[in-house]
C-alpha cells in the first residue's frame, strides 16, 4: 500500500481554458470576470480531465486545479488570491501606487507590512526581481477595502463544487483551495479601524465559502502563505516575538471561520511564496511552528521539497504535533524545473512518515505547479510523485 498524494492546488491550464478566460468580459467593477454557460461547459470539462489525469499519475486525493479561479488583466496577483476580489464586495480598484502608501493599520509590536514592492528579498537582490518579477507584471491597479466586507460568491464556489463533484468516482475524496483570512486581507484598507478588525471581518465574508465547500463533502484547503511570506514584507526585520504575535492574528482568524467545520475537512497551506526568487529572507519553520500548530485543523500542507527548507523537517520531530495531525509535505517543488527522481521523493516521504507514521502523511507538491513551470514538467512530477509514494 502506497502513501497516500495529493496537490497543493493550482495545476497548469489548457490553452483552450487560457484563451476564453482571456475573452470573457469584465463587470463594471473593472475587476470582476463574467461567466457564460458556454464557459461553464468548458471549464466542466476541463475539471473532469485534469482530475481524471491526476489519477493516472498517481495523486489519490484529487482537485479542481484551480480551474474555476481566474483573474482579470487589471489584477495579476495569482487567481488563487486575486479571484477572491469577485467573491467579495466592498472592494474598489485604486492605482498600483496607491499600495505604497501606509495603509491604515495597528499592529502588535508597531509591525507593519509594507509594499510587495519593498520585499527585504527584493531589496538583496534588485537586479534579480527586476528582471523576474517586473518583466511579467501588467496590473495596473489594486483592490482597496472601502466599504464593509461581505461575500458574493455564491454561485461562483457553487460552480467549482458542482464541477470537481461531478468529476470524482463514487466514494473518491477531492479538495477544492480558498484563500485564507489573513492573505486575503493583503489589500489596501480605507475603512476598518485596525489591520484585525479588516482580517476578522474577511473571515466572516469568507466563512460562506468555507462552510459550502465543507457541506459538499469535500476537503477545504485553506491558502495562507501569509503566514510564512509576511516576515520579508516588513522592513525593517521584526523580533520572532513580534513576528509571532503578529501571525496569531492570521491563525485566530481562521479558527474564527472555521468554527463549527469538522476540522478532518479542514487543510491549511503555508508556504514562502511560489515565486522564483532568492528567498533569503525567509523566517525560520521553527520559528512559526508554534503558532501555526495552533491552528484547528485537521492536515497542514508546506514546502518541504524547495531547498531553501527541505533541512528543515526535523522541526516537526521537535514540535508539538497534536497527536491528530496529518502532516501534507511538498516532495516535487514548483522551484526547479528538474524532475525529482523517485527514490529522493521516498526519501522525503520516509522523513515524515518516521515523525508521525504512515497514515498520518499525504505526500503532495510544495505550491501550486500551474504557472510556475512548463505544463510538461509539471505532469512529469506528478508522476514522479506517485513513483515515488509507492516506493515509500
Amino acid at each position: 500500500m502506497s502513501v497516500a498524494t495529493t496537490t497543493s492546488g493550482s495545476l497548469p491550464r489548457t490553452a483552450a481554458l487560457i484563451e476564453a478566460n482571456a475573452a470573457r468580459s469584465l463587470a463594471d467593477d473593472g475587476f470582476t470576470l463574467l461567466s457564460t454557460p458556454e464557459f461553464e461547459t468548458l471549464t466542466a470539462q476541463a475539471v473532469a480531465d485534469v482530475v481524471e489525469r491526476q489519477r493516472a499519475a498517481g495523486v489519490t486525493l484529487v482537485g479542481d486545479g484551480e480551474f474555476g479561479k481566474a483573474m482579470s488583466n487589471a489584477v495579476d496577483y495569482g487567481a488563487w488570491w486575486s479571484y477572491s476580489f469577485q467573491r467579495v464586495s466592498g472592494l474598489s480598484l485604486t492605482e498600483i501606487n496607491a499600495f505604497n502608501e501606509p495603509p491604515v493599520r495597528s499592529e502588535p509590536g508597531a509591525i507593519r507590512l509594507t509594499s510587495f514592492l519593498d520585499r527585504r528579498d527584493r531589496q538583496r537582490f534588485p537586479v534579480v526581481y527586476a528582471e523576474a518579477v517586473e518583466a511579467g507584471r501588467t496590473a495596473t491597479a489594486f483592490p482597496t477595502t472601502t466599504g464593509p466586507l461581505a461575500y458574493r460568491g455564491q454561485d461562483a464556489v457553487a460552480s467549482d463544487i458542482r464541477h470537481l463533484t461531478a468529476a470524482l468516482r463514487p466514494g473518491e475524496q477531492g479538495f477544492l483551495t480558498a484563500i485564507a483570512p489573513g492573505s486575503a486581507a493583503r489589500v489596501r484598507n480605507d475603512y476598518y479601524a485596525t489591520d484585525e478588525e479588516h482580517i476578522f471581518a474577511w473571515a466572516d465574508a469568507l466563512r460562506e465559502e468555507y462552510r459550502a465547500i465543507v457541506e459538499a463533502g469535500l476537503i477545504l484547503q485553506l491558502d495562507d502563505p501569509s503566514l510564512a511570506e509576511n516576515f520579508d514584507q516588513i522592513s525593517p526585520e521584526p523580533s520572532i516575538a513580534d513576528y509571532q504575535a503578529f501571525t496569531k492574528i492570521r491563525i485566530d482568524a481562521i479558527n474564527h471561520a472555521i468554527a463549527g467545520l469538522p476540522k478532518e475537512q479542514v487543510r491549511l497551506h503555508l508556504c514562502w511564496g511560489s515565486w522564483h526568487g532568492p528567498h533569503t529572507t525567509d523566517i525560520e519553520l521553527k520559528d512559526i511552528l508554534p503558532v501555526v500548530l495552533q491552528a484547528n485543523v485537521g492536515s497542514i500542507s508546506f514546502e518541504a521539497g524547495n531547498v531553501r527548507h527541505e533541512h528543515e523537517f526535523g522541526a516537526w520531530a521537535d514540535a508539538a504535533v497534536p497527536d491528530d495531525l496529518v502532516l501534507v509535505p511538498g516532495v516535487v517543488s514548483h522551484a526547479t524545473n528538474v524532475v525529482e527522481h523517485p527514490e529522493l521523493v521516498a526519501q522525503r516521504i520516509r522523513r515524515f512518515t518516521d515523525i508521525v507514521g504512515a497514515d498520518r502523511v499525504i505526500a503532495s507538491t510544495d505550491c501550486g505547479l500551474g504557472g510556475r513551470i512548463h505544463p510538461d514538467i509539471a505532469w512529469a512530477k506528478l508522476e514522479t510523485l506517485g513513483a515515488g509514494a509507492r516506493r515509500a
